[in-house]
């Protein structure tokens, strides 16, 4: 609940912050681009400094709303129809309430400053139908939001703040980081495969990575890749850390798919199971592609974390943790780990010492 009321206070800060800025912006290229026409969006009575810090605070307040309402409208359908309707649907749907929610601020913020300007603007029903200024500003706040949709979605694709890194050019050379890494893999899939065919194996994955991206946000993870029915998550090494969240996220993931398993049972009959192998250290990151452009990771602590997942079969645990990585770590009392020992990892000339950790009950 805890996290679930930061993420929302962040989508509502970062929501209210970009509109306010949007149509303060609005306000100023409004101001000193218009002449004589009428423009309900522009005081009249007054001129100047004044004149345009008025309309500059109605504008922002129009923002404001807009951000508040906007930020609502999308956390609801994230919730209720993202993973049942299509894209398109979803698109057009959305951009309905968005309209209507639009037109309910702009009738508020207008009458609420008409009352306090002794100005009688047109705000009956219907008034924005035939209303240019509107239409001008709806025009604007379409275009505002391809931008404001276009930096989530790059957020999301690279994660929280490598966009900008990006945008700056940051990996156009390899740098070094420090990172921890998990590769989590669904356990039978082979034979899971054999049994519900291609069709239904590709629906269930598919129920598989939606439950696990309920989850990641709650640890701070990253998710770097999906492979067939892999899934590489990343986190930067002190995040990683920090309140063991790269070892309570697969406790949680593992938690959510026993909280669903009539679900799972019910639609196909077999409940998923995950194994994980965790890693950490410096490695390489880099922009990598021209016709498709991504952020890669180059060295040694993938190939380890993968060959860590590996070892699951062979000890039949779920869950691996290098040595190197746990002696980083500060368990809390709700976990207990075990030595199993140093195993020379496929491709490694050194052996590498493994713990499986297990959660106390």
């Amino acid at each position: 609940m805890n996290h679930q009321l930061k993420q929302y206070k962040q989508l509502l800060s970062q929501s209210v912050f970009f509109w306010a800025i949007a149509m303060g912006l609005y306000s100023i290229l409004r101001y000193y681009g218009i002449d004589e026409e009428e423009d309900f969006l522009i005081v009249r009575e007054h001129n100047g400094i004044f004149g345009a810090l008025w309309s500059l605070m109605k504008l922002t307040s129009i923002g404001i709303l807009i951000g508040v309402l906007y930020t609502h409208v999308d956390l609801l359908f994230d919730k209720f129809m993202t993973n049942r309707i299509s894209l398109a649907n979803n698109v057009i749907t959305r951009t309905i309430f968005h309209f209507i929610a639009t037109i309910v601020v702009f009738t508020i913020v207008t009458d609420v400053f008409s009352n306090l300007n002794n100005t009688n603007p047109n705000t009956d029903s219907g008034w924005w139908a035939q209303n240019k200024p509107f239409w001008s500003a709806i025009l604007y706040i379409v275009l505002a939001s391809f931008v404001f949709s276009f930096i989530k979605i790059a957020n999301e694709k690279f994660g929280k703040g490598t966009f900008l890194k990006i945008l700056m050019g940051k990996y156009k050379t390899p740098q070094e980081e420090k990172r921890i890494f998990m590769f989590l893999d669904l356990k039978d899939s082979t034979s899971i495969a054999e049994n519900l065919g291609h069709y239904k194996y590709s629906q269930f994955i598919q129920d598989c990575f939606y439950d696990l991206n309920t989850v990641v946000p709650k640890f701070n993870a990253e998710i770097y890749q999906y492979v067939g029915d892999e899934v590489v998550l990343s986190w930067p090494y002190k995040k990683g850390l920090t309140n063991n969240n790269c070892i309570d996220l697969f406790f949680a993931f593992q938690q959510k798919k026993r909280n669903k398993s009539e679900y799972y049972l019910n639609k196909y009959g077999v409940v998923p199971e995950f194994k994980a192998g965790l890693h950490g250290g410096k490695l390489m990151v880099t922009e990598v592609g021209v016709i498709k452009k991504e952020i890669a990771y180059h060295g040694d602590v993938i190939n380890t974390s993968a060959r860590i997942q590996d070892e699951c079969n062979t000890y039949k645990v779920p869950f691996l943790i290098s040595e190197k990585l746990m002696q980083d770590l500060k368990m809390s009392a709700h976990l207990t780990s075990q030595f199993l020992g140093s195993v020379l990892l496929k491709g490694k000339q050194e052996k590498v010492g493994i713990h499986t950790i297990h959660q106390v009950t």
